[in-house]
């Protein structure tokens, strides 16, 4: 058939609409997405990262760290610049995450555009994946930014690569399909299972010349090589920061069965129709999915109504949804089945959507192969039905419900705190070490849980660590009260810093103090003390400065005592109801005594008066 000139330019400006439609749906997206960026801060596991950057060299060891599973050089290498680069940048961390998140969408039309066509029906899967919810709560943790959407970028590029070495068999094409493979193993391990979409794909649709597509497949082949000797030699070497190595296994097959039904009803299918609808704060500054149980069951009628009409209709539809779930399976479930799932359990870790921001591309490339006719495709159609053509705008009450439920549940999402707790902790205690005199003595203790959870961050959640990016703060941290320590302060639950208080015993002397020499002197207890580690505080008058030796039970400390009128402080474990005091040389007077834990004091001076606002 004679294709008229007449007819190539409507073509051609059918085209520009769609894709000017296409461009105009991404930036739309951007603004909207960038007003909830911008309310985020860096929490958790951010911290730890901008801290070994900041502590370690652009080394091969630094780089290959396998993090609890996750081995992302490239995102240690931002991590390592960033760090570098004034610590906490808000900027530079939001930019970026728009950059990428801005890149990704323009990848997927691109990919859509080679796949199918210039057609009105490829803005449906791109504007699925740009209005689902399913990527949202990693777009507000800068750690899963640093994975997913770099991810999201590699997937369909490498893929866009890949159809047209399909199509031409030009060697360009297939190393720009191997350098964006790599570019996705680089920041996230799930890109491994992209070689294995691109041959589905491939023997599923594009069907080429068998000759042309084997040196892509032994490409694709020795960088997964590669790629798994680096990767499980690090993960068996790294030690993790609790002090072990990993060791990966599956859990029991009820715990892995629970956690794939989990994640697939109340994650995965609510989200793809604009879901969840409701969430589970986790702190401030971060949530779950909370789909309700009515909305799951009807989200998963939804959903199977969908599958069957294309499976009804298109050739191939059921491969296309088996693709989705072999993904989900392989690159969502089973990384969590052996890394995390015993920590946490299949109750938390189901409601996850960041273990699907990367599904969402997956999804929107289904949608379209489940749909919409290829590009050049000869028989699109079942043998048995064609789609009659009252179905052809069915999609579109389906669209908008699904529509309007995103919107619902990204406002929702973005209706608390996010960053602002964490940004008015860390601004205000950076405030407090800049307002205090050099050296000054600070008692170290972890930042709040909803900053950076000590029981998995350990170190790294000391305030002496926070604080220190993006350079060290000239004051003593000390980890414990010892020895006559003068005025030492400690931060409170907002950031400020305060005077250290002894919340616990006192243990008054009266009107003088009580001699104590080389022999303990007993000093009883208001009540008993459980097993522990306490702080005691010595006020003293002495005529030289002296050693006192403290022991509660089993526990002893010595500590330096000055001369004249002072106080001492102690650290030491054990239990008991009485404190014995001795002291070497020329002896000392003892007055006050208070044993107890280091707090804030609540009623002393705070640094600053009152907190930074997040």
């Amino acid at each position: 058939m004679m294709v008229t000139a007449a007819a190539i330019r409507q073509r051609l400006r059918a085209g520009d609409a769609v894709l000017a439609a296409g461009l105009a749906m991404v930036a739309v997206q951007l603004v909207w997405k960038y007003e909830l960026v911008r309310q985020t801060y860096f929490r958790q596991d951010d911290f730890h990262y901008l801290i070994r950057g900041l502590r370690s060299g652009f080394t091969w060891d630094y780089l290959m760290w396998v993090d609890v599973g996750h081995l992302l050089p490239g995102g240690f290498g931002i991590s390592w610049a960033m760090a570098r680069l004034g610590g906490y940048n808000e900027a530079l961390a939001h930019t970026l995450t728009i950059a990428l998140q801005a890149g990704a969408s323009l990848a997927l039309l691109r990919l859509l555009w080679l796949l199918f066509g210039a057609r009105p029906a490829i803005l449906v899967p791109l504007g699925l994946y740009l209005v689902t919810p399913m990527t949202i709560p990693s777009l507000s943790w800068w750690a899963a930014v640093l994975e997913t959407l770099p991810l999201q970028l590699a997937l369909p590029m490498a893929l866009s690569s890949h159809v047209l070495y399909a199509r031409d068999g030009r060697v360009r094409h297939l190393l720009a399909a191997c350098g964006w493979i790599g570019f996705g193993l680089l920041f996230f391990v799930k890109a491994a299972f992209v070689p294995v979409l691109l041959f589905v794909i491939t023997v599923g649709w594009l069907r080429p010349a068998r000759r042309r597509l084997w040196p892509a497949w032994a490409l694709y082949a020795g960088i997964l090589a590669a790629y798994s000797w680096v990767f499980f030699t690090g993960l068996y070497g790294s030690v993790q920061l609790n002090d072990s190595t990993q060791t990966p296994r599956l859990p029991s097959a009820g715990v892995a069965g629970e956690f794939a039904w989990i994640l697939a009803t109340r994650a995965l299918v609510p989200t793809a129709l604009g879901g969840p609808w409701e969430w589970r704060p986790i702190g401030d500054d971060y949530a779950m999915a909370a789909t309700p149980e009515p909305a799951a069951w009807i989200a998963l009628g939804v959903a199977a109504v969908v599958v069957g009409v294309s499976v009804l209709y298109r050739r191939r539809a059921w491969l296309a949804w088996l693709v989705l779930l072999g993904y989900f399976l392989l690159a969502d479930v089973v990384p969590v089945l052996l890394g995390r799932i015993e920590l946490l359990g299949p109750g938390v870790l189901g409601y996850e959507l960041r273990y699907l921001a990367a599904t969402a591309m997956v999804l929107a490339v289904v949608v379209g192969l489940a749909f919409i006719p290829l590009d050049g495709e000869e028989r699109p159609w079942s043998r048995r039905s064609r789609p009659p053509a009252r179905l052809r705008w069915a999609w579109v009450p389906l669209a908008a419900v699904v529509t309007a439920g995103s919107v619902w549940s990204v406002a929702a999402y973005a209706d608390r705190p996010l960053g602002r707790t964490a940004r008015s902790y860390v601004l205000t205690a950076e405030r407090a070490l800049a307002q205090v005199p050099e050296g000054t003595v600070v008692l170290d203790t972890y930042v709040p849980p909803a900053v950076a959870a000590p029981a998995f961050f350990h170190e790294y959640a000391l305030h002496s660590s926070v604080l220190s990016v993006p350079a060290p703060r000239p004051v003593t941290w000390v980890w414990r009260l010892a020895g006559p320590v003068r005025d030492p302060l400690t931060f409170d639950e907002r950031g400020r810093l305060r005077p250290v208080a002894l919340r616990g015993l006192t243990i008054p002397q009266g009107a003088s103090c009580v001699p104590v020499g080389g022999n303990e002197v007993r000093f009883p207890l208001p009540a008993p003390l459980r097993g522990g580690d306490w702080t005691v505080q010595i006020s003293y008058l002495n005529a030289a400065e002296t050693t006192l030796s403290v022991r509660l039970g089993l526990g002893r400390a010595e500590v330096t005592a000055g001369r004249d009128l002072g106080r001492t402080f102690a650290t030491i474990g054990g239990e008991g109801d009485h404190l014995a005091i001795s002291a070497a040389g020329p002896g000392a007077c003892v007055g006050e005594v208070r044993i107890g834990v280091p707090v804030p004091d609540d009623t002393g001076a705070a640094v600053p008066p009152q907190p930074v606002e997040g």
